[in-house]
């Protein structure tokens, strides 16, 4: 489907939202952009185009004229696919579209996209880093921060894109297909958006949709519903596991990478020499070599860019040493699984500081995998009570609340002995007190530091 010539409706005005309307605004017959909230600022907004005068921006309530009017609905992320204004255009037959959808019907060359409940940041800014090493054209984009559809009009037919997907972006895609796919790991999260476990599941398994044996998927075969539904996809599969050695696949010998793909075994490289800790980023590098394999990247162009790659900002960063005690900001553990793989990476006694927004998850596994190394949690946000309850059922009652972020830090600090950790690692959301994990971890390292 083409956009030429049809008016098009594109729901949020945040940074997807401007891009959106600023690659098709030349091309559509019309561009409105619509914010819900009475509070947005259209000039604000306009300030933020390119093609601010082919674009109509509209806040608050959505005239019926332009529902009429509209041939196809375009929504960013954040936006929930079950909001009235999505389900009546559907029961009028209106094609809805996603950010990623959009950008596709603009991209050229190859396309690396990368889904799981937890790691995809770290994985896709690896694999751009790996990617470019060899590709001279690659671009990195999706949810890692910087719109698909800002960047699509650049690539050309020997560029590779490498796209962090989130189960939002992968709900509305229809004709998206990326010559590698990843699911890195499936656990819950999300579901107050999905409602249901296996919506959720669904969604993140709408990046195989329309893939043919011809392209490659990327699993992770120690996920028992990832290793279930793999033999439902028609695209050749690569398992990676941290667990056990392969016939055929990555995996982990001792402190090794191996390769065992199409009857060779080849060592890759030595987890010592990476720059990320825990075994969940060995995971990670393992499925961004799969990858670059799968696009016959040389092995010396992979090595290069696995040693050179230093973690993600927000995702267990070394932040500093104070008074003999380490600090790790992991704000980005916005859930208990992305947590616990944080708690696991810790090597000493660690102050613990969790909680946030309550996205509807149950924090009894976290807690559980505290396996004597938490000394002190201390908890902030709307989840702190049912997170407490939850520790006490654990056995665990080590905990304390703290009104704010720096409350939280000041206490962790007259806990924490030299030769022990404060970890930073919510297990949830950052929204209600902060804007954004970016914004929460920002906040922890300036703490910190001016400790």
């Amino acid at each position: 489907m083409k956009i030429d010539g049809l008016n098009l409706l594109i729901v949020g005005t945040g940074i997807s939202g401007i891009a959106a309307a600023d690659l098709t605004a030349p091309l559509a017959g019309s561009v409105v952009l619509y914010d819900s909230n009475p509070k947005t600022d259209p000039k604000e907004v306009a300030g933020k185009l390119r093609s601010r005068e082919e674009i109509r921006i509209i806040v608050g309530e959505l005239p019926e004229s332009v529902m009429d009017e509209t041939d196809l609905l375009i929504l960013s992320p954040g936006v929930p696919t079950d909001l009235d204004i999505v389900l009546k255009m559907r029961e009028k037959n209106i094609p809805v579209w996603g950010e990623i959808e959009l950008a596709y019907a603009f991209s050229k060359g190859r396309i690396v996209g990368i889904t799981g409940t937890n790691g995809k940041t770290t994985t896709t800014a690896l694999t751009g880093e790996i990617m470019s090493r060899y590709f001279k054209s690659v671009f990195v984009v999706g949810n890692i921060g910087i719109p698909y559809t800002k960047l699509v009009e650049n690539t050309v037919d020997e560029s590779v894109t490498v796209a962090e997907l989130s189960s939002f972006q992968l709900e509305t895609v229809k004709r998206f297909r990326p010559d590698v796919s990843m699911i890195l790991n499936i656990t819950p999260d999300h579901l107050n958006r999905h409602h249901t476990m296996e919506n959720y599941i669904d969604a993140k398994f709408n990046i195989t949709m329309n893939q043919e044996p011809s392209d490659v998927c990327v699993l992770n075969y120690e996920d028992e519903v990832l290793r279930k539904r793999a033999k439902e996809l028609r695209c050749k599969v690569i398992f990676f596991s941290s667990e056990r050695e392969l016939e055929e696949g990555l995996y982990l010998k001792g402190d090794i990478i191996m390769a065992a793909l199409n009857g060779e075994v080849t060592q890759i490289i030595d987890v010592n020499e990476l720059n990320i800790i825990g075994k969940h980023n060995h995971e990670n590098a393992m499925a961004a070599i799969a990858a670059a394999l799968s696009l016959n990247v040389p092995l010396e162009c992979i090595r290069e860019g696995l040693r050179n790659f230093k973690a993600v900002e927000h995702r267990i960063e070394f932040v500093c040493e104070k008074n003999g005690v380490k600090y790790y900001n992991d704000s980005k553990g916005t859930n208990p699984d992305a947590a616990i793989k944080a708690i696991q990476a810790m090597k000493s006694k660690t102050c613990l500081i969790g909680g946030g927004y309550d996205k509807g998850n149950d924090f009894k596994e976290w807690i559980n995998a505290f396996d004597g190394k938490v000394k002190k949690l201390v908890l902030i946000g709307q989840t702190r009570e049912f997170i407490a309850h939850q520790a006490s059922e654990c056995g665990f009652d080590d905990y304390v609340f703290a009104g704010d972020l720096k409350e939280a830090v000041d206490i962790c600090a007259k806990e924490a002995k030299p030769g022990e950790c404060v970890l930073l690692s919510p297990a949830c959301a950052s929204w209600g007190m902060f804007a954004n994990y970016e914004e929460r971890g920002r906040m922890f390292k300036e703490l910190v530091r001016n400790l």
